[in-house]
């Protein structure tokens, strides 16, 4: 069991660390757009965006599996493109984990992009577009409290159950990330085991939620 519990946790961390790049990658611009808009459409994105903080996770899950099913037009495309079905798949706990993991990632990241001065970005748009401000100028001075972002989606992904069960089940090797194990653990009433998947994830977030803690207070994004 040791050695599952090793493979497990591999799993889990390949699973939160792919969603916190993914997240990084469309969290950043979609932060800044929702910080420049103010209409009704950026509004109700906006809370889109938040519904994950206080939606039931099985919820989540349960229109995710529905909409991955392969009778259904995303989920039969990925059968035709790729073989095997995206439902109770790795690539399937990754894209709930993206959805419920967004809002972790997003909120910090336009607290991050609005707190850098406007002067300074007024000053850099007098010799550069828009686009070099804001990769140049805007996201280095964001650098920590993006960095916070990210951190909070890595935490979140690690303890996800809800979500990545309803989607992805309990596969070995494939959808079988740490927190399963551990709930499959109790559930065989094998405590032993359990207490080291709870010991590992326990330490784990505790660290990272060190870390986030750490950032915030050496810089509280800008300074």
């Amino acid at each position: 069991m040791r050695g599952d519990l090793w493979h497990e946790l591999g799993l889990t961390l390949r699973l939160a660390g792919t969603t916190t790049a993914i997240l990084v990658v469309l969290g950043i611009p979609l932060a800044a757009w929702l910080n420049r808009r103010s209409g009704r459409f950026a509004l109700l994105l906006e809370a889109v965006v938040s519904l994950p903080i206080v939606l039931p996770p099985t919820v989540l899950g349960f229109y995710l599996l529905i909409f991955l099913a392969p009778n259904h037009f995303p989920g039969s495309l990925w059968r035709e493109w790729f073989g095997h079905p995206l439902s109770f798949s790795f690539e399937g706990i990754v894209l709930g984990s993206v959805l419920y993991s967004l809002p972790f990632a997003v909120q910090p990241f336009q607290a991050a992009l609005r707190g850098v001065p406007n002067a300074v970005l007024e000053a850099a748009s007098l010799e550069a577009r828009p686009w070099q401000v804001f990769l140049f100028v805007r996201v280095p001075l964001a650098a920590r409290g993006l960095l916070v972002g990210a951190t909070l989606a890595f935490a979140h992904t690690v303890g996800e159950f809800g979500v990545v069960l309803m989607v992805g089940g309990n596969i070995p090797g494939q959808t079988r990330v740490a927190s399963i194990a551990l709930y499959d653990a109790v559930q065989n009433l094998d405590y032993g085991v359990a207490h080291r998947f709870a010991f590992v994830l326990l330490t784990l977030s505790l660290a990272l939620l060190i870390v986030t803690a750490g950032m915030q207070r050496s810089g509280r994004f800008i300074e």
